[in-house]
């Protein structure tokens, strides 16, 4: 059986190499600005915040994992006291942790209690991180007919979920393109194009959006044709 499996996995992407032809992950590899900051958010299921932000202008790298907890090393099957997670590396020159808040509160109920691997909260990195998600959350307390549940905690450590939770939409429901892109699983935290895809093809940005994204023009014309189809079926994302 195993080696069943093995050779229609080969012959699988072989078909794939026809259609959509491997390129080599070098050829997106782009360079991260200097000023390059870190958001930590935790809203719930990770899955979604991960295409929510990876596709957004100014947003380089995202990663999937735990936090907020003390158990060394979790893992999903073992993650003690930790909450799931999202890391957002981005360029604040383009983007602003403002802006980043917005699309937190915007994403998920932050009046919903659920138990500690799914809550809600902003983990800041700093002073200035601190009191902008202090801010944010008490305009949504003002406007809000329900108390807002989200805490604002300190950044401590952040442990990388595994590499199938990375980019999951891409890589499971989008396999054709995933493969096409000529990158393995565990390189997927550091893929730009990857988090943006990851994004796109999800419906998490617009038509736009993705026809102006400098960080795409090396996608071949099959692999655009399929993403912008993607776009137009309007948002996919769901945990």
């Amino acid at each position: 059986m195993h080696a069943l499996r093995n050779g229609i996995t080969s012959s699988v992407r072989s078909l794939f190499t026809i259609v959509y032809p491997p390129l080599k992950a070098a050829a997106f590899v782009s360079t991260l600005p200097p000023n390059m900051k870190t958001a930590t958010f935790a809203m719930g299921c990770f899955w979604h915040p991960d295409a929510l932000f990876g596709c957004q202008k100014g947003v380089h790298r995202t990663r999937v994992g735990y936090t907020g907890g003390s158990l060394h090393n979790p893992t999903y099957r073992n993650l003690g006291d930790h909450t799931e997670a999202i890391d957002i590396d981005f360029d604040p020159e383009v983007i602003s942790y403002e802006k980043l808040l917005k699309l937190f509160w915007k994403n998920h109920d932050s009046t919903e209690t659920h138990k500690r691997q799914y809550r809600s909260v902003i983990f800041y990195r700093d002073d200035e991180q601190k009191s902008s998600a202090q801010e944010s959350k008490k305009e949504m307390e003002n406007n809000s007919s329900r108390p807002i549940v989200t805490t604002i905690e300190p950044f401590n450590k952040f442990y990388n979920a595994e590499d199938y939770h990375q980019k999951y939409y891409l890589q499971t429901h989008h396999v054709k393109l995933f493969i096409s892109l000529g990158l393995k699983p565990n390189e997927l935290v550091d893929s730009t194009i990857a988090a943006k895809l990851n994004g796109y093809v999800v419906g998490e940005n617009t038509l736009d959006a993705f026809n102006s994204d400098a960080e795409l023009r090396s996608l071949s014309p099959e692999n655009r044709s399929y993403v912008e189809k993607m776009i137009a079926r309007g948002k996919q994302a769901h945990c």
